[in-house]
């Protein structure tokens, strides 16, 4: 009877292993769904906040790094052997938190887009907090593939030591159609049949 008991246990766990494969496996948690599509809402009118209320070629200055496309996620598929996509993800936000900082720097306190960029800048930052809350926190204390720390680093670093080269003119709208296709990509479960994630599939045979 004993044996017999520790043989059933060890079949439940097991079988309990099994169900809980899938949802560790998800690339995106169900639970990011609400706060992604709610800033996808607001994304969804950047061509009026971010083009009419803008001169006619107006850029600002952002880091290369955060020029973040479908192709620059493409690449580091290519190039990062077994990337996680957890990984590019946590990479998105982080680009994207520079970009809507930037974007807002440069908005004086009553221009006509500022309330709207500030909008969304707080629901970003709560999708960002459903993502930090639906892994474990070992997950964001791995060591990151060396391509992208660099880039991770770039990010992070001082203004004032970022060689000019580094340094890109782009418009405002041009930055949140980026930061809008990757959203896309990067958590497909939450936008399936778009546009955009059908463009992402085509990046990954790239």
């Amino acid at each position: 009877m004993v044996q017999l008991s520790i043989s059933v246990c060890l079949l439940v766990g097991l079988l309990g292993l099994f169900l809980l494969a899938p949802v560790q496996m998800a690339q995106t948690p169900a639970s990011m769904c609400t706060p992604l599509k709610t800033l996808n809402d607001s994304l969804s009118h950047r061509r009026r906040y971010m083009r009419h209320n803008f001169p006619i070629k107006y850029t600002i200055r952002v880091h290369h790094n955060e020029v973040f496309k479908l192709s620059n996620i493409s690449r580091l598929r290519l190039q990062v052997e077994g990337l996680d996509e957890l990984v590019l993800q946590r990479l998105w936000f982080q680009v994207n938190q520079g970009v809507l900082k930037k974007i807002i720097r440069v908005m004086s306190e009553r221009h006509p887009s500022r309330a709207y960029t500030a909008e969304l800048e707080r629901r970003f930052k709560d999708a960002e907090g459903v993502f930090v809350q639906s892994h474990p926190a070992e997950v964001f204390q791995q060591e990151l593939p060396e391509m992208i720390q660099d880039t991770w680093d770039n990010l992070t670093e001082e203004p004032d030591r970022v060689p000019e080269s580094r340094w890109r003119y782009v418009s405002p709208k041009s930055l949140l159609d980026n930061f809008c296709h990757t959203m896309h990509c990067l958590f497909s479960e939450c936008f399936a049949s778009t546009e955009a994630q059908q463009d992402c599939e085509y990046h990954k045979g790239l």
